[in-house]
């Protein structure tokens, strides 16, 4: 019986370009150099005697120098073998990092329980036999498990518990799934290929089948798993995603695995929506995430799903309660609109000014324009210049 940890697509050095903080972005990457010791944590638990790495151990086969004395730095403290076969981000094609004389000397150096597989062979260890698939460019339309249906399966032990070590989509899931689980989000597009043939009769000589690629945790089949990431790096986009976590397995030969998920995350990726319609809904949200966001701030990045319509005061505190939190948040991401719409108080107050028609000429002629604009940019546009208008006249003098 062998228990091990598996996990994969820690993509270290994720540049988050979306993320406009530099100290953010920072931050945000060494989350997830830490994610390491927090996967080390979980050896002793789960009683590992190996660690599987599936592929996207870096997020680019070319990482920087300090990201890989880092990664080999973090590796060395785990105190067991560290197998690692490249993915799609880290492809194992000659110039990659994985050929480099500095990652070669610094795995030496600082990882030598490190190992990092890039050939398609059986791998004898004491207690399993691993069957590496490392992808060795970025795409491969050919399926990268299907060396091992070429093996002769009875030279293998008999007796050893048979992992098999891949990186892709599996067959069968359409571009529905691509989109919503695989590899995909703002700086990473969604690809069709390295796609995985896991049938039944492969799936009879194996143990388990230690999957990445998927950035959440998923179970394929009863032999089959992705990990998903350690760190997470999106927003859920479903109740059922799972990220940051490393699964513990135990596996014997001739026998279903036992899987048990173990959390590793840092970071809360928060998603909310809200319909906003008065200001008493803006307070409420701001109850709301206070209640989300506790007594820790830093640590979350929130997507704020928006819709509704507020008067322009109204939306002059919504926008200072976003300021306010986007400057306590990782990251706020807002997608959707809240409408701008003055209500009759603050219209009386901009067309009835009889001491300055030109500006209640103004206003009015926008607030036409609004009433009977179907462009939703031109309706953007006239709610915004009602908004400045009425900013200005309650700053007075307007300048």
């Amino acid at each position: 019986m062998l228990s091990f940890l598996h996990s994969a697509d820690w993509q270290i050095g994720k540049p988050y370009a979306r993320v406009q903080d530099p100290d953010k972005r920072a931050r945000l990457r060494q989350v997830r150099i830490e994610a390491i010791a927090r996967i080390g944590a979980q050896i002793t638990p789960s009683k590992a005697s190996l660690l599987l790495v599936a592929g996207d151990l870096f997020d680019s086969p070319t990482p920087s120098s300090s990201d890989v004395s880092a990664v080999c730095q973090a590796i060395g403290k785990l105190e067991l073998p560290v197998l690692v076969i490249p993915g799609n981000h880290d492809h194992g094609a000659p110039g990659s990092v994985w050929h480099t004389p500095f990652f070669q000397a610094e795995q030496r150096r600082r990882a030598p329980n490190l190992q990092v597989l890039l050939e398609r062979q059986p791998l004898e260890l004491e207690q399993a036999i691993v069957l590496p698939c490392p992808l060795l460019r970025r795409t491969d339309s050919h399926d990268p498990t299907a060396w091992v249906r070429q093996l002769d399966w009875s030279t293998l032990p008999a007796d050893k518990p048979r992992l098999l070590l891949a990186h892709g989509s599996v067959q069968g899931f359409g571009a529905a799934d691509l989109d919503t689980h695989l590899d995909a989000d703002e700086e990473n597009p969604a690809s069709a290929s390295n796609r995985l043939q896991l049938d039944a009769p492969l799936l009879e000589q194996l143990d388990y089948v230690a999957l990445g690629d998927w950035h959440g945790l998923k179970q394929v089949n009863p032999r089959s798993w992705y990990s998903g990431t350690p760190e997470p790096d999106r927003f859920p986009r479903n109740d059922d995603y799972q990220g940051g976590q490393v699964l513990a397995v135990t596996a014997q030969r001739g026998q279903l695995p036992a899987v048990q998920p173990r959390p590793t995350a840092c970071l809360r990726w928060l998603p909310l929506r809200v319909e906003l319609q008065s200001s008493a809904d803006v307070e409420r949200l701001e109850r709301q995430l206070e209640q989300l966001l506790g007594d820790e701030p830093g640590q979350q990045l929130l997507l704020l799903e928006e819709q509704g319509s507020l008067s322009l005061e109204g939306h002059r505190r919504y926008d200072a309660l976003l300021e306010r939190w986007e400057a306590q948040l990782l990251r706020l991401k807002r997608r959707g609109r809240c409408g701008t719409s003055p209500d009759a108080q603050e219209l009386a107050e901009l067309c009835g000014r009889s001491d300055d028609p030109l500006i209640a000429r103004v206003a009015s002629d926008l607030q036409q324009e609004l009433s009977t604009s179907s462009d939703p940019d031109d309706t953007a546009v006239l709610q915004l210049a009602l908004a400045e208008l009425h900013r200005c006249l309650r700053a007075e003098p307007c300048a």
